[in-house]
């Protein structure tokens, strides 16, 4: 008999980028063993330069959309991973969640100034930090 899924929550800030990305990355990469959801501190929107990057390698994120933490009170994850300091911080942690937290503070690339081909690279660079950190812990 198959083992079930484990249900995992990515956390970062804004949850327009690094965890949009990790959720695609997880999902693609590892969805035959997690049920992958993403949210913020605060929901925005995805960022184009994500969706860009992601399909990329062939991943589509398109479909996604900002979510707030607060959209998963009352769910119960086996993992929570964050992806950035201040998620570390500021997302809280409910009670019966999970005690497994995973934490990797990867750089913003939303915060790079530059033309839209040097964003997109930026957040190609960041995607394959992701991807080769969960490769690293769950490969």
């Amino acid at each position: 008999m198959p083992t079930p899924k484990q249900r995992v929550l990515i956390l970062c800030t804004a949850n327009s980028a690094r965890s949009q990305m990790a959720e695609g990355l997880l999902r693609h990469d590892f969805g035959d063993r997690f049920e992958v959801e993403s949210a913020g501190a605060r929901a925005t929107l995805v960022r184009l330069e994500a969706i860009a990057a992601m399909r990329e390698i062939g991943v589509d994120i398109s479909g996604h959309r900002s979510k707030s933490v607060d959209e998963f009170a009352e769910v119960t994850f086996d993992r929570v991973i964050t992806v950035c300091d201040n998620a570390r911080e500021a997302c809280p942690v409910y009670p019966g969640h999970t005690t497994n937290r995973m934490h990797h503070a990867f750089d913003d690339p939303a915060a790079l100034e530059g033309t839209e081909a040097e964003r997109v690279a930026e957040f190609s660079r960041v995607r394959d930090q992701i991807r080769a950190w969960f490769r690293e812990i769950f490969g």
